[in-house]
């Protein structure tokens, strides 16, 4: 408890412990980014069968989404669950065993991580070249390309008022963008990865990083 109690009371955290376990619970960051003014996918976590079926009725498709890391050890070895699409079909009485997260499928014309780092920013298009890419890049990052974009003001607007209510000096944001031009939040990872995108495009992420954890706080 002494160490626990110092560390925590240390100012300089990028972001605290306590609120970046808070931050990754997706049911708080989706209300928090709809009450912010975000576009946020319909959503709907459930444990019910019958729910599941009429949400994706009514969207006309959805696809499901781990609540968690989506990390899972199998045969002794640890593998990811990816965004799946999901039919009305395939739904049964094995959505009664646990909460899961069922989400309006988006029109996507590319994605967008956005990574902040207190007032840096930097926004990077995502576009996958394959099948497999196109509905969950991170399964195939051989397709990827990587390019700069530029974040319209209200989104920016929405993102920092996201982190004010989160308490997160650090995030990396996942927006999927319409063919329309539309901003559509996904998910915040308040401990997120990001030096692939520096590589790929050499946005100084990692220098931003160094000036926040160094510059003096009050």
């Amino acid at each position: 408890m002494g160490l626990g109690g110092v560390l925590a009371a240390h100012p300089w955290w990028l972001n605290h412990p306590h609120d970046i376990a808070r931050a990754e619970y997706k049911p708080v960051q989706l209300a928090a980014a709809g009450a912010v003014g975000l576009s946020v996918p319909s959503t709907l976590i459930t444990n019910e069968p019958a729910a599941a079926v009429r949400f994706v009725r009514e969207h006309s498709g959805a696809v499901v989404k781990p609540l968690g890391s989506g990390v899972i050890t199998e045969d002794g070895a640890a593998k990811l669950i990816y965004t799946n699409r999901v039919s009305a079909e395939e739904i049964d009485h094995t959505v009664a065993g646990t909460a899961h997260l069922f989400q309006q499928r988006v029109d996507k014309a590319y994605e967008v991580r956005l990574t902040v780092v207190d007032d840096a920013w930097f926004a990077v298009r995502i576009d996958g070249a394959s099948e497999a890419a196109e509905l969950d890049w991170r399964t195939d990052y051989d397709s990827l390309s990587y390019s700069v974009v530029t974040i319209p003001g209200p989104v920016r607007d929405g993102v920092r008022r996201l982190l004010t209510r989160l308490r997160l000096r650090f995030g990396a944001l996942d927006f999927i963008v319409t063919p329309q031009g539309e901003w559509i939040f996904l998910e915040i990872n308040p401990n997120g990865q990001w030096a692939w995108l520096q590589d790929a495009t050499g946005l100084p992420i990692a220098a931003a990083i160094a000036d926040a954890l160094t510059k003096e706080t009050t």
